[in-house]
């Protein structure tokens, strides 16, 4: 079931997301060569608790941790560890955060130092797909509008969205109905309503798009090997069009 959100508890989850925006955007600021990736999710814990709120994916389903850091290959899921960064490398940085009784949740990909121009291009391209993606989130579209939107604009620039994992729901539980895949037809699914909160999540990998869970249980990764971008924010339907919640004024 599709739950929907009245103005108030919009606001209360914009202020979830807020909190997840202001902890990517420090964390933006850490990434470069030579930085243990463990130590990029105590700074993520330590401005959650300042803040009053809660790291929403540790314990999660039984993640051990607080932030999910997927470099390279990873697609998803990569955990936090002794690993240091290294000139070359992408990183994406998918975080949420429980505050006041709902849940905010995004994704960035940052490049770590310089890094290739086919890297650079396919941060790009899934960025772009996301923000595709978005301008689609408006009352009476349907799902698939949304879907459609990522497909066209990864696969128009030569590469492949996952289709094992996707967007979701979220508000007071960190996932809801529906789920969002990355793939679609134009006016299929759901109708859009005002008052849905969407994570919308295009994940994007240079090769196939074909993925395999690593023994941990957790990290994913391309099963060919090539690169993989990841991008999120989690959007509210509303009277004015798409508000994305989880971005700082």
């Amino acid at each position: 079931m599709v739950i929907l959100k009245l103005l108030d508890e919009i606001e209360r989850a914009r202020a979830s997301n807020r909190i997840v925006a202001e902890v990517l955007n420090r964390l933006r600021e850490k990434v470069k060569p030579g930085v243990r990736t463990k130590d990029l999710e105590k700074i993520a814990e330590r401005i959650v608790e300042k803040k009053g709120a809660k790291p929403a994916f540790k314990g999660y389903h039984g993640y051990p941790h607080s932030l999910c850091i997927s470099i390279n290959e990873v697609v998803v899921h990569g955990m936090p560890s002794e690993r240091l960064l290294k000139e070359g490398d992408i990183v994406g940085l998918d975080f949420g955060a429980y505050y006041k009784g709902f849940f905010g949740d995004a994704t960035i990909t940052l490049p770590v130092g310089r890094v290739s121009e086919k890297a650079l291009r396919l941060m790009q391209v899934t960025e772009q797909s996301l923000y595709a993606a978005i301008a689609q989130a408006v009352e009476g579209n349907r799902l698939g509008d949304i879907s459609a939107a990522v497909q066209s604009t990864v696969e128009n620039a030569g590469y492949s969205v996952v289709r094992d994992f996707v967007g979701h729901g979220i508000g007071k539980s960190l996932h809801e109905e529906p789920q969002i895949p990355n793939f679609g037809k134009k006016g299929r699914g759901i109708e859009l309503k005002n008052g849905m909160i969407l994570a919308i999540e295009p994940m994007v990998n240079e090769g196939k798009y074909e993925v395999q869970v690593l023994p941990d249980g957790w990290t994913v990764i391309t099963k060919d090997g090539s690169l993989s971008a990841h991008f999120e924010h989690s959007v509210a339907i509303t009277d004015n069009g798409p508000d994305i919640l989880s971005k700082l004024d």
